[in-house]
C-alpha cells in the first residue's frame, strides 16, 4: 500500500477539514492538499519524466509545500530524497548524484550554481515560474506499489567522510505511525502538529499520523524555532504537539520561565536526537507537567526503538523514577531491542553494557546501493546500532556512549571524521582530531585539536573560512585548540578519550 493512500482516504472523508497552516492562515484544506499533490505529480509525470521508483531530492527550508511535494513524489510511487537545509551546495550534489535523483526542488535554485549537479538531474526553485508551471491533471488514486519498495531515502552522515543512503519503505514508514499510536502519544482530528524542528528529518516522518487522522499541520512563519513563536501558536491552536531536540526543550523552558508561560495550549512535547539531562527533563516537569514523551532512534530504525512514555516520565512515586527518567524508555512495540555480547549477536546480561542491537517492522531495508555497509550493519538478523548501552531488569534501555564517535550539537548528528578530512587538506595542518565540547546550550559544541606543520600557521579564523567552503556551517568547530602533537596509543591511534577528558576538566584554552 502506497503511504500516499493514507491523505487521499483522509481527503475523501474530509474534504473540507483544515490541513495546512503558515503560522495562522489557512494555506490549504485536505481536499485541497490531495488536488495539489495530485497537479504536482501530473506535472513531475509530464515535465520531467518522474515515475515509479525515481528520486526527487528536496533542499527546503520548512514551507507549507513541502507536504504537498512529498505526497506528489509518492502518489507517482517515486522516492523522496529529503534533505538537510543546512547543508553546503556540495553536499547537496553529491546526495543528488549518489541517488541518481532526476529532479532536485531547492529553495532558490542555486545549488547547480555553486556545485556542479550530476548529468539528468535537473534544479527546480520553489516559487519560480517553472514550479508554477509544474501541474497538471493527476491520476485520481497514487500509483500501486509493493509495501518493500522504498518511498523515503534519508542519506545520514557517514564516519567514512560520506552519508549513506537509507532506504526506507511504504512497510518502514506504516510500522513507524502505527507504533505512535501505541508507545508515544493518541493522535486526533483536534490536534495541531507544529514543524518546528527539520521536516526532512524526525519531524516530517511524524507527518503520516497527522494526516491519517485529518489533523492540522503548522508551520512557523519563522520557517524555525522561535519559542514565543511556539507559545503564541499553541495559544491559537491548542492541543499541539511537536518534536523537539532536547536543546530546543531547554530553550522553551527557559524563555517561559522568563515570561510566566506554563504550557498553555501544548498537549505533547516528544524530545529525541540527543541527550537530554536529568536536570533539563525536571526543570520541564516542573514547569508545563506531563507534556513530554521521549524516543530513541536512528534513521535505520526511525524514531521507533525505544519510548519514555508520559505517564512514566511523570510518575514520581516510583523508587526507581530517577534511574528511568535517566533511561531513553523501553522498545516500543513493533521492534525488539537487545544488547550484543562479545561475538555481537544478543546476550549480554541485565545491566552489562554492549551495542544496543533492533530487529522489527521499522528497520530499513538496506543502504542505497551500498552491500557492504547493509551488510555489516545488518548482520545476524539485527540492525547493530553502533550506540552503547544497557537494559535494565524491567527492560528499560540507557545509553551510555556513541561507539561512532557522533557529535550531537543541537540535535543534529556531526561526524568527527568528515570534519577532520577538511580540516586535514589545509595546507598548514599536519594533525587534527575532532570531537564532541560539552556545551550547556547545545548539548556538545564542535572542537578541533590541531597540530600545525612546522614553519606554517593558521589561526581559528583562516581554518573556519576554509571549512564555511567545503561543508556546512553547524559541522565546523566552535573552538580550536592547537598542539605539538596529539596522544596516541601504541598503535598511533589518536586517543579521543583523552582529548575529551582534556575538554571536560576545562584544561584547553579555546
Amino acid at each position: 500500500m502506497n503511504v500516499a493512500s493514507w491523505l487521499d482516504a483522509t481527503a475523501r472523508a474530509r474534504p473540507h477539514a483544515p490541513a495546512v497552516f503558515l503560522g495562522t492562515e489557512q494555506v490549504a484544506t485536505y481536499g485541497e492538499l490531495a488536488a495539489r499533490a495530485r497537479a504536482r505529480a501530473a506535472g513531475m509525470a509530464a515535465r520531467h519524466g518522474i515515475g515509479q521508483g525515481d528520486r526527487v531530492a528536496v533542499f527546503l527550508k520548512n514551507v507549507p509545500d513541502y507536504l504537498e511535494l512529498f505526497y506528489a513524489v509518492w502518489w507517482l510511487g517515486a522516492v523522496v530524497v529529503p534533505v538537510n537545509n543546512k547543508l553546503h551546495p556540495r553536499e547537496v550534489a553529491w546526495i543528488a548524484e549518489n541517488s541518481g535523483a532526476k529532479l532536485l526542488i531547492s529553495s532558490d535554485g542555486a545549488v547547480g550554481g555553486e556545485a556542479a549537479l550530476p548529468a539528468g538531474c535537473r534544479e527546480i526553485a520553489h516559487g519560480s515560474p517553472d514550479w508554477a508551471a509544474m501541474a497538471g491533471e493527476g491520476a485520481a488514486a497514487p500509483a500501486p506499489v509493493a509495501g518493500d519498495d522504498t518511498a523515503w531515502l534519508f542519506y545520514s552522515s557517514g564516519t567514512t567522510g560520506r552519508p549513506k543512503g537509507v532506504m526506507l519503505t511504504h512497510d518502514n514508514l506504516r510500522a513507524m505511525s502505527l507504533a505512535y499510536a501505541l508507545d508515544v502519544d493518541q493522535a486526533a482530528p483536534d490536534q495541531a502538529t507544529i514543524y518546528a524542528a527539520p521536516i526532512s528529518h524526525g519531524a516530517g516522518l511524524y507527518n503520516f499520523v497527522f494526516v491519517r487522522v485529518g489533523a492540522a499541520h503548522v508551520f512557523p512563519a519563522s520557517k524555525g524555532f522561535d519559542p514565543a513563536e511556539i507559545a503564541a501558536l499553541s495559544r491559537h491552536f491548542g492541543q499541539t504537539v511537536m518534536f523537539a531536540a532536547p536543546t530546543m526543550v531547554k530553550r522553551l523552558v527557559e524563555w517561559a520561565r522568563g515570561s510566566g508561560y506554563g504550557g498553555e495550549g501544548i498537549r505533547t512535547v516528544v524530545y529525541g536526537g540527543g541527550p537530554m539531562y536529568l536536570a533539563d527533563i525536571e526543570d520541564a516537569l516542573a514547569l508545563f507537567g506531563p507534556r513530554f514523551v521521549q524516543i530513541y532512534g536512528q534513521a535505520e530504525s526511525p524514531m521507533t526503538i525505544t519510548s519514555l512514555r508520559r505517564e512514566l516520565i511523570a510518575e514520581r512515586a516510583h523508587p526507581g523514577h530517577a534511574r528511568r527518567l535517566a533511561s531513553v524508555g523501553q522498545a516500543m512495540a513493533t521492534v525488539e531491542v537487545a544488547i550484543a555480547g562479545p561475538d555481537g549477536r544478543p546476550g549480554a546480561a541485565a545491566g552489562e553494557p554492549g551495542e544496543i542491537l533492533v530487529r522489527g517492522q521499522t528497520v530499513m531495508k538496506g543502504y542505497w546501493r551500498n552491500p557492504e555497509a547493509t551488510a555489516a550493519t545488518l548482520a545476524h538478523g539485527w540492525l547493530h546500532t553502533g550506540d552503547v548501552g544497557t537494559l535494565d531488569a524491567d527492560g528499560f534501555l540507557t545509553l551510555t556512549d556513541r561507539s561512532k564517535d557522533v557529535i550531537i550539537s543541537g540535535g543534529t548528528n556531526i561526524y568527527p571524521r568528515e570534519v577532520e578530512e577538511v580540516l586535514a587538506r589545509h595546507p598548514a595542518v599536519l594533525e587534527v582530531s575532532v570531537v564532541g565540547a560539552p556545551s550547556a546550550e547545545w548539548g556538545e559544541d564542535v572542537a578541533a585539536f590541531v597540530v600545525l606543520r612546522a614553519g606554517m600557521a593558521a589561526g581559528p579564523a583562516e581554518l573556519e573560512a576554509w571549512c564555511l567552503g567545503e561543508i556546512a556551517s553547524f559541522k565546523k568547530p566552535k573552538r580550536y585548540i592547537f598542539r605539538d602533537e596529539l596522544p596516541k596509543n601504541s598503535y598511533g591511534k589518536v586517543l579521543k578519550t583523552e582529548l575529551r577528558a582534556t575538554l571536560r576538566a576545562g584544561e584547553a584554552g579555546a
